[in-house]
């Protein structure tokens, strides 16, 4: 009974075609890149101000410390988890001048497991 199965699985994949995809046509409609199909199709970019980043993130901006136009601002990133805890990552954001001169991300320690 198993070499029959085996064998009609070895016939069956012989006859299907391959289904790969196929070229657009020239000129025709492009497939958009694989950047614009990501969920987070707006990235981090220098230059931005504190509201940009915040929708670029989708989250709000907690003030930390600084002057106006020079701050440190922090964002927490719910990226999921279990059913019963959910793990929020920091990412910390700077600006200079009112514009985004740089973050960084501090993943921490897990409090629950020293």
């Amino acid at each position: 009974m198993k070499t029959a199965v085996v064998g009609f699985m070895v016939i069956a994949g012989i006859v299907t075609q391959a289904a790969a995809q196929q070229l657009p046509p020239i000129g025709g409609p492009y497939p958009p890149p694989f950047t614009e199909t990501l969920s987070n199709n707006i990235p981090l970019a220098f230059g931005m101000d504190a509201n940009e980043a915040a929708h670029a993130l989708g989250v709000p901006l907690n003030y930390v410390r600084g002057r106006p136009g020079e701050e440190i601002f922090l964002a927490f990133r719910n990226i999921g988890g279990s059913g019963l805890f959910y793990k929020k990552d920091r990412l910390y954001l700077l600006f200079r001048k009112g514009r985004l001169a740089g973050w960084k991300g501090d993943w921490g320690h897990n409090w629950m497991w020293q």
